[in-house]
């Protein structure tokens, strides 16, 4: 199997990038920058590095030349939600783009990597969000939510058309190689907390609220991008999840793991919405997911489980193994 993957020097697409060396896979890596390897420094020499952008079609379609499939992890990401406008025409032009330079290069197989932020809220009473649930445009205000979802959009439009395309929807994900932290940023920053006690004993205070979350092992989404790419139905999307858990469930497997004892400081819910909405409207800094904070949800990754055979390993593992890797590179 030819394959090339968009954002193998980030955190999802070099994962996918090591698992498909792993599973014996020829492997092409499109970089903006020479030298670029990002986690993948220890596997660099087994790798077709092509140098290119997004934004370059021509680039794009001689990276594609020859190959079985494109694994697209390298979307275009807002980091903030000025001019929202604006984000979703960048992120359409270079989706757009990719699309273009696939058909092109006839390439036989496309495996997008979405985000769980184009799920909504589930349609019927009593059940998890799926993979029906559509994200509702001009719910959330931020760019990300609706960059993300007029990209998949704009995927899911080309599989209708004919397109060998599958989009995957991963959750928060965790684990080694986030090589410059994403969701990992929490983790860091809880092992950078506390206060000593003496003879490696900490304690710190983390408050919470109630919300869910759904964590995901990064190398389990990686291995879920593989059984796509050889299982995934063209013009179908599924959630690449691993565990739903309240906020303070994932906090305390995170605690255990670091050694921190924690001294827990709930915050009521609706205080902390109303927050939410006072810095939007006073166009305060704030992430782009706790912009969507009301759109937190517990997700159902049954589908995964039985098309793509998706089995997310304990948290625990995730982080442990996430700790040693920070460590290991210096980050710690």
């Amino acid at each position: 199997m030819e394959t090339l993957v968009l954002g193998g020097t980030g955190f999802i697409g070099g994962q996918i990038a090591r698992t498909a060396l792993e599973a014996g896979w020829s492997v092409r890596v499109l970089r903006r920058r020479p030298g670029a390897v990002g986690a993948l420094g220890d596997r660099a020499e087994e790798i077709a590095w092509v140098e290119g952008r997004l934004e370059d079609e021509e680039a794009l379609r001689a990276a594609m030349d020859g190959c079985d499939l494109v694994f697209h992890a390298a979307a275009y990401y807002p980091q903030d939600s000025r001019g929202i406008e604006d984000h979703i025409r960048r992120g359409l032009t270079q989706i757009t783009r990719v699309l273009e330079a696939v058909r092109a290069a006839g390439v036989s197989r496309l495996v997008y990597t979405s985000s769980l932020t184009t799920i909504g809220p589930p349609t019927e009473p009593c059940r998890l969000a799926d993979e029906r649930d559509l994200y509702r445009p001009g719910s959330v205000p931020s760019a990300y939510y609706e960059t993300k979802y007029a990209m998949e959009q704009a995927v899911l439009q080309a599989a209708a058309e004919g397109l060998d395309a599958v989009v995957l929807c991963p959750t928060a994900v965790f684990g080694p190689g986030d090589v410059k932290p994403t969701t990992d940023r929490l983790l860091l920053a809880i092992v950078r907390s506390g206060l000593s006690l003496g003879q490696g004993k900490r304690v710190g205070l983390f408050p919470y609220f109630h919300a869910w979350v759904n964590v995901v092992d990064v190398r389990d989404v990686a291995a879920a991008h593989l059984a796509a790419a050889e299982r995934g139905r063209p013009g179908e999307r599924y959630i690449v999840g691993g565990h739903n858990l309240t906020l303070r469930e994932a906090l305390t497997i995170v605690v255990q793991t670091v050694g921190i004892r924690p001294l827990w400081l709930p915050l009521p819910r609706s205080p902390v919405l109303g927050a939410v909405r006072l810095a939007v409207l006073l166009n305060l800094p704030l992430s782009e997911h706790l912009r969507g904070l009301s759109h937190w949800q517990p997700l159902s990754t049954v589908k995964a489980e039985q098309v793509l055979g998706l089995r997310p390993r304990p948290f625990a593992e995730t982080i442990r193994d996430a700790i040693a890797w920070f460590r290991q590179e210096g980050y710690l």
